[in-house]
């Protein structure tokens, strides 16, 4: 696999409850792809793309390392990216 949904691998990374919350986080526009707003859910991610996500009160930065299959504990979920706050400054 050398590619994967947006919200798919939001879900799987556990940056969200659901699959649709996902979908609506992108749809609002609450997410950035490296740099550039991301509106469509189905648009897909590669590893070494940086996702900007507006969450409630903070903003989150995970660079994109891998995919998975289906969803798993915090664990396997903190395996499918690098976390870049605080790496910059």
């Amino acid at each position: 696999m050398d590619h994967q949904r947006i919200d798919k691998w939001l879900w799987h990374a556990r940056v969200v409850r659901t699959r649709s919350d996902a979908a609506a986080l992108v749809a609002k526009g609450h997410v950035r792809l490296n740099g550039a707003r991301e509106t469509s859910p189905g648009h897909g991610v590669k590893p070494g793309d940086v996702l900007t996500i507006a969450l409630d009160a903070r903003v989150r930065v995970l660079k994109v390392v891998t995919f998975a299959e289906r969803r798993g504990d915090a664990q396997t979920a903190h395996a499918l990216y690098d976390d870049l706050q605080g790496l910059s400054g």
